[in-house]
């Protein structure tokens, strides 16, 4: 897999199918803030960055389909505006020629619940609020897509289990009275937080016979999910409550090669004890060049590059500079 700025492996070969990717675009009709910890946040700009992104997608006339990674409005958006803030920037995304996949990410379940959220975003909802799937692009290749807050203490009902469970965790882990703050936590504790969350039992059993059956039809697995799922890819406060289960999963199995995730807006990139490559995508939002724009698949194996990228499939056509990920053969 390579960049769709042209990169190849090496051979000359055409790829098998490319795709799109953006992440936190936090869309919001207001004016221009920062992160707690003093980031420039453009809540307005980020459409127009989204709108470059779909047009350079479009341009570059071989992307299969496009994925984002959550975060889709900003938790600031006024709750009066999140339903038309959150169509509006779906209606963008259907500019792109081609199918577009979303997940969940916190902000945009602080706009909307689940139940409203799920058909706005064409996540297929198959069982009671159940937000995670599976598609394949091309023979030989499967995406999984994760939801992040299956177990959470936002987005469900507040006397929802799933929602009852997540607060007994966050209570049993995080002793401050703001359950978002990591004061006096420690290390990977840090990541004990109500604004991330878990992979629950059922979609941890889901994921292993998704990955099981990988293996007996010989796929290559991409595994997507808004929150990271490597501490060495991302800082400790953003990461998946049970990122650690979840890759004792994937781990078992040799068919997972990348995971992609966003939700820690500086992005990063690691390469785990199993060689899985971990890649966590710049938030659109806090980034005026895009956090990222496209992936190549070829047939073959793997090499990256892990330095901070911004947007571009093609350069030329956002005028920031060049930035790619390659993942070439994917043994």
């Amino acid at each position: 897999m390579g960049s769709a700025n042209g990169l190849t492996n090496g051979r000359g070969g055409h790829p098998l199918f490319a795709f799109g990717v953006i992440t936190d675009v936090q869309y919001a009709d207001i004016p221009n803030g920062h992160s707690f910890l003093g980031v420039p946040r453009f809540y307005r700009h980020s459409m127009l960055v989204l709108q470059r992104a779909v047009k350079s997608w479009n341009n570059n006339k071989n992307l299969n389909f496009a994925i984002h990674f959550g975060d889709i409005v900003d938790g600031k958006c006024p709750k009066d505006q999140s339903l038309n803030a959150v169509k509006k920037v779906v209606d963008e995304f259907e500019n792109f020629k081609g199918p577009v996949y979303h997940m969940i990410g916190n902000h945009c379940l602080y706009n909307l619940p689940r139940d409203k959220l799920l058909p706005l975003l064409k996540i297929p909802n198959l069982d009671g609020g159940r937000a995670y799937y599976e598609f394949s692009p091309a023979p030989g290749y499967r995406f999984v897509v994760l939801d992040g807050y299956d177990i959470s203490a936002i987005g469900w009902p507040h006397d929802h289990p799933k929602t009852l469970e997540a607060l007994k965790f966050l209570r049993e882990r995080n002793p401050n009275s703001d359950k978002n703050s990591p004061n006096g936590l420690e290390g990977l504790d840090r990541r004990f937080l109500m604004f991330n969350g878990a992979v629950g039992e059922e979609q941890m059993e889901w994921l292993d016979c998704v990955l099981r059956d990988a293996i007996n039809m010989k796929q290559k697995v991409v595994v997507c999910c808004h929150l990271p799922l490597d501490p060495g890819a991302s800082s400790q406060e953003p990461l998946l409550w049970n990122y650690d289960e979840v890759m004792d999963v994937i781990h078992q199995y040799d068919c997972v090669k990348v995971c992609l995730a966003g939700h820690d807006h500086e992005g990063g990139h690691s390469i785990d004890s199993h060689g899985i490559h971990h890649r966590v995508l710049e938030a659109a939002l806090e980034c005026p060049p895009v956090c990222l724009a496209g992936h190549d698949i070829y047939d073959g194996g793997h090499s990256i590059d892990p330095h901070r990228i911004h947007h571009p499939v093609l350069e030329a056509a956002l005028e920031y500079p060049p930035g790619t990920i390659m993942l070439e053969q994917m043994e």
